[in-house]
């Protein structure tokens, strides 16, 4: 069962929606190669806020995830692409189906 996960908050700037989009889509291969991440998901809240929602066993993958190449390709781009800094968030899962 995942005990922890990260949520991750991304507001694009005006006319790089689709840039974000993009390179969310663009990160899937390289989750599927973190063995410490159960579930990734990114997603579209509305038509310029972005999210991510991942899940762990442990912390050790978490911190893997949070020091990845994601997390680092996300940094590189985001004063490109973001209007303000990512917002993540550590989370405890209380209960999973």
């Amino acid at each position: 069962m995942a005990k922890l996960a990260l949520v991750a908050r991304l507001e694009a700037k005006p006319g790089k929606e689709q840039e974000v989009a993009d390179f969310l889509k663009s990160a899937l291969p390289l989750a599927q190669g973190e063995l410490g991440t159960i579930s990734w998901y990114a997603c579209q809240l509305s038509e310029s806020t972005f999210g991510i929602f991942d899940t762990f066993e442990a912390e050790e993958g978490r911190e893997a995830h949070l020091n990845g190449p994601i997390a680092a390709a996300l940094m590189a781009n985001a004063d490109r692409l973001l209007a303000k800094p990512p917002v993540i968030e550590k989370l405890t899962i209380l209960a999973e189906k």
